[in-house]
């Protein structure tokens, strides 16, 4: 998790810096973190869009100027033409139902997450599917 910290480092998120790694075999095959598309103006820049509408968090994901973490691991992986199935994914927190559902068809094995996300679906989805397992990792004492 130490290294999925350090990824969502990158996050250009006003909100939430969020970072996801997948690992296969004990090895990384992708990172992400949450931030505009490449070659358009982040959060940083601009303000949150979000937050200028009073939108809630886990609420009309679709209106952001960022991508997710996972999505972006996502990208990563195809561009480079690696796998997902069967791998781990290490995530500062929950995803949310959009990016389980995508999860679920990648063939990820487990996702292990240190932070709750609002979005209640989620576990639906998860024991619907049946196929990915959700771990909450708990802070060491």
């Amino acid at each position: 998790m130490g290294i999925t910290r350090l990824v969502a480092g990158r996050s250009t998120c006003l909100r939430r810096q969020v970072g996801a790694i997948a690992v296969k075999n004990f090895r990384i095959l992708a990172t992400g973190y949450n931030g505009a598309p490449v070659g358009m103006a982040d959060c940083l820049d601009t303000g949150c869009l979000r937050q200028k509408m009073g939108i809630k968090s886990g609420e009309r994901h679709e209106l952001c100027r960022g991508i997710h973490a996972e999505q972006n691991l996502f990208v990563q992986a195809a561009i480079h033409g690696i796998s997902l199935q069967g791998a781990n994914i290490y995530c500062t927190h929950q995803p949310c139902l959009i990016c389980t559902k995508l999860i679920i068809n990648c063939g990820i094995s487990t996702v292990y997450y240190a932070e709750p996300y609002p979005d209640a679906l989620v576990e639906t989805f998860l024991k619907e599917a049946d196929s990915v397992r959700y771990v909450h990792l708990l802070p060491r004492l």
